[in-house]
């Protein structure tokens, strides 16, 4: 009888493990895990409506669609590609005028950078269903706020096209490639302070403010192009490396109704400073302008008089390390401004009156805002995303004015966030878990009430039934030094705690980051599932210096970067090391970007805990970083070169001992592969055996084709022969 239950045990095992299907890299890569979403979302201003921006297989046609926010009906289609001949391309983007009865349509889009992009724009009329091309391959137009003019870059100058006349006036002239830009920021202001869009219309429509850069002195950087020609070709542009000179930028007004007149704005007694936000507040004439300093640990709000330039602080805030750049700036009527600030060790809501007055903080506790969706000025409550309940949660509150009756308004633990509609009386609430794919649901705003269902993923949840993937396991990890840190874990389905398994580790750790949270999985969380199958625990720790605990948990590495968030990593492996089930001989590391400075260093600082380590596009060294985001963490390397040196893997080659694999992309604008080729050059030097890759004119993402396909594999295969 024992032996029969043995052998039907043994069959059903058997079944059971042939049932499950394995997971590909191709299925991942090629999208066969993707889930459905609600694509170009946009809550419309003036009616209780929102678009989407559908993709039709049918027809093979884009098109903008109209929803009512109470119904969530379909009302109408406001433009689809196949009717116009100029929109054969498909649709890439749109935004509205103020009024909502015009749309600029964007494609043939050519990126350029992370955000920043060139497309050919329509100007579409929904009343009279016309469209009229404004131009060929411009950047960033928008709308005046009458909706008469549209204002847009090219070739880095300033341009206004009006409606009426069909007439466009050239406003700026000296814009040169690698010297001036008028109205688009520079890369390292795209990259770090991430906009686009350096100029903005005042909002009775008769001004425009814009930053200007001269980066005429800012070093050259340059990249061999090889695509299919005999002769390579090179891409130069600015990038200003930490220490060296930053694009000078001043602060201009131009008068549309004084024949464009262009007035420079003294904003102060700065040198060697920032302008990451310009924005026109409620009144006509006022522009509300923040400065930083170098350092990013001194900002101002300054108000300008746009008839007389005058500018004036209305707000200063300091911090001991720095200050993070953000959109969350709200004018009320009487221009009165909500802002957000960590100057309580949180990031929380402050209310000033217009003239800089604290009326009253909104949010407290040891919990961190981390969305701002807006206010409803009837009913005075201000809406937010936040982490009260866990920093690896997301939920939607609202909160008074006066800072009381604050409710929660999502019931279902995970990630939530909303997009309410313009009345504040809905919102549409994204949800997602480690354990259930995205959910689109109508929500009352005033109680929090799922309404209705909009989109779900059942399909997808079905489909992955079959592949019996195993759950994230959230947790508190306590290293031996008493620091305590969110993590997770993968453990095969079949996980047995009689044997032992080798870890693989992933994380990112770059300063105020998170990658222990609790929603859907990326397209990783697939690959790390896919490991597991095949026999691998993969585990994530965020250590000290990652975001969402407060500040002094994140800002701990100011002046040290990759000092503790190293320390972190090796004392987490030393922690799993000591589990019953996990095999410490065979414990490795992957990281892309600061992940990959990160793995580069636990490789060899920590040479007797990690037996591999996989590093994508790393920084090898901050010196060969740029200047906003390294010196915001690390000030200058003038002032403070053993920062710099004490924790850069190129100083630390000799150590290596165990098996690492090193992985750039040629065409990086972002992480220069001059990281990597540094670091070939030590290990060299160092006699050192070790694998590395180059993807020919691949960027930072390192994707196009078959090629996340081949370096996923490539990385899978690694793991299997070294680990």
């Amino acid at each position: 009888m024992k032996l029969y239950k043995i052998i039907a045990l043994l069959v059903f095992t058997t079944l059971s493990v042939s049932a499950q299907q394995k997971i590909t890299i191709e299925d991942i890569y090629m999208g066969s895990f993707r889930p459905k979403g609600m694509d170009e979302l946009q809550s419309l201003q003036n009616t209780n409506q929102y678009t989407i921006l559908n993709a039709m297989r049918a027809t093979r046609s884009m098109q903008v669609d109209l929803y009512d926010f109470a119904t969530l009906a379909k009302v109408s289609t406001l433009v689809d590609s196949r009717d116009f001949p100029e929109l054969a391309a498909g649709i890439d983007s749109y935004t509205f005028s103020k009024d909502e009865k015009m749309l600029l349509i964007a494609n043939n889009s050519n990126q350029i950078f992370r955000h920043s992009f060139t497309a050919d724009f329509y100007i579409y009329d929904l009343t009279a269903k016309k469209i009229t091309k404004l131009a060929d391959q411009v950047q960033e137009p928008v709308f005046s706020p009458d909706g008469t003019k549209v204002a847009f870059a090219k070739q880095n100058n300033l341009y206004v096209y009006e409606l009426s006349s069909a007439k466009t006036t050239q406003l700026t002239f000296d814009g040169k490639k690698n010297a001036i830009i008028n109205g688009i920021t520079d890369w390292v202001y795209e990259e770090e302070f991430a906009f686009v869009r350096a100029f903005d219309w005042s909002a009775d429509g008769s001004k425009i403010a814009y930053i200007r850069f001269d980066e005429s002195q800012v070093p050259e950087f340059s990249m061999n192009v090889y695509a299919q020609e005999l002769y390579p070709t090179v891409e130069t542009f600015k990038y200003p490396k930490a220490g060296e000179k930053n694009s000078e930028v001043s602060l201009h007004l131009i008068d549309l109704r004084n024949s464009g007149k262009d007035t420079t704005v003294k904003l102060g007694n700065y040198s060697d400073f920032y302008i990451p936000r310009i924005k026109w507040t409620n009144e006509s004439n006022v522009l509300s302008v923040q400065v930083i300093n170098r350092h990013q640990d001194n900002l101002d709000l300054i108000f300008v008089d746009g008839n007389t330039a005058e500018a004036k602080v209305i707000l200063n805030e300091k911090d001991k390390a720095y200050i993070d750049i953000t959109d969350n700036l709200t004018f009320l009527k009487d221009n009165s401004f909500i802002w957000t600030s960590e100057k309580d060790g949180f990031n929380h809501i402050y209310l000033y009156n217009k003239s800089g007055k604290l009326i009253n903080q909104l949010t407290k506790g040891n919990w961190e805002i981390t969305g701002y969706y807006g206010l409803d000025e009837k009913n005075k409550m201000v809406y937010y995303q936040s982490t009260e309940n866990g920093s690896i949660n997301r939920d939607v509150y609202k909160i008074g004015l006066d800072g009381k009756n604050k409710t929660r308004l999502t019931a279902k633990t995970g990630t939530n966030a909303g997009t309410f509609s313009p009345n504040f009386q809905y919102f549409i609430n994204a949800y997602s878990s480690a354990t259930i794919p995205p959910l689109y649901t109508l929500n009352d705003s005033k109680t929090g009430k799922e309404l209705k269902s909009i989109v779900n993923n059942d399909a997808l949840s079905d489909k992955l039934k079959k592949y019996d993937l195993p759950q994230k396991e959230f947790f508190m990890l306590k290293t031996e030094k008493g620091n305590e840190l969110n993590a997770w874990m993968i453990k095969p389905k079949d996980f047995d705690a009689n044997k032992k398994y080798p870890v693989f580790m992933y994380q990112y750790s770059g300063p105020g980051s998170q990658q222990v949270n609790n929603e859907w999985h990326a397209s990783d969380d697939y690959w790390f599932m896919m490991l597991s199958q095949m026999g691998y625990i993969v585990a994530c720790v965020d250590g000290r210096g990652t975001g969402f605990r407060g500040a002094d948990f994140k800002k701990v590495t100011q002046k040290q970067l990759g000092k503790y968030e190293v320390e972190d990593q090796i004392d987490a492996a030393k922690v799993f090391g000591n589990y019953a089930y996990v095999d410490k001989s065979r414990i490795g590391i992957f990281g892309w970007s600061y992940g990959g400075f990160m793995s580069s260093n636990c490789i060899l600082k920590g040479s007797d805990v990690f037996k591999m380590a996989i590093a994508v596009a790393p920084v090898t060294s901050w010196r060969f970083y740029d200047s906003i985001y390294t010196e915001r963490y690390m000030q200058t390397p003038q002032e403070n070169a053993g920062g710099y040196d004490d924790n850069s893997p190129l100083n630390f080659a000799k150590l290596l001992k165990g098996k690492f694999l090193l992985v750039h992309g040629s065409a990086d604008d972002n992480v220069h592969v001059q990281n990597s080729m540094r670091m070939i050059e030590a290990l060299v030097n160092a006699n050192k055996q070790f694998d590395w890759a180059i993807y020919p004119d691949k960027n930072h993402g390192i994707y196009g084709g078959m090629t996340r396909i081949q370096l996923y594999n490539k990385m899978t295969n690694f793991i299997k022969e070294n680990l």
